[in-house]
């Protein structure tokens, strides 16, 4: 996938809390802690479980995550 956002941080899922609506994805990028909100179904779609590499793309205020 090629996108146009020029802040993109390869990292790892290290945790995800699941409410009913947003899943808050804890990431260890580059030794540092990262947060992500996106909803659960998204989460769903993307396949994320720990362990799994996944880019956090930064654009403004908001984070997307995408996985291959």
């Amino acid at each position: 996938m090629r996108i146009s956002a020029r802040s993109q941080l390869k990292g790892t899922v290290k945790g995800i809390r699941r409410g009913e609506a947003i899943a808050n994805v804890e990431l260890e990028v580059a030794g540092q802690r990262l947060v992500a909100s996106i909803t659960v179904e998204a989460a769903r779609d993307l396949g994320l479980e720990e362990g799994k590499s996944v880019t956090a793309i930064i654009k403004a205020s908001d984070v997307i995550l995408a996985a291959d």
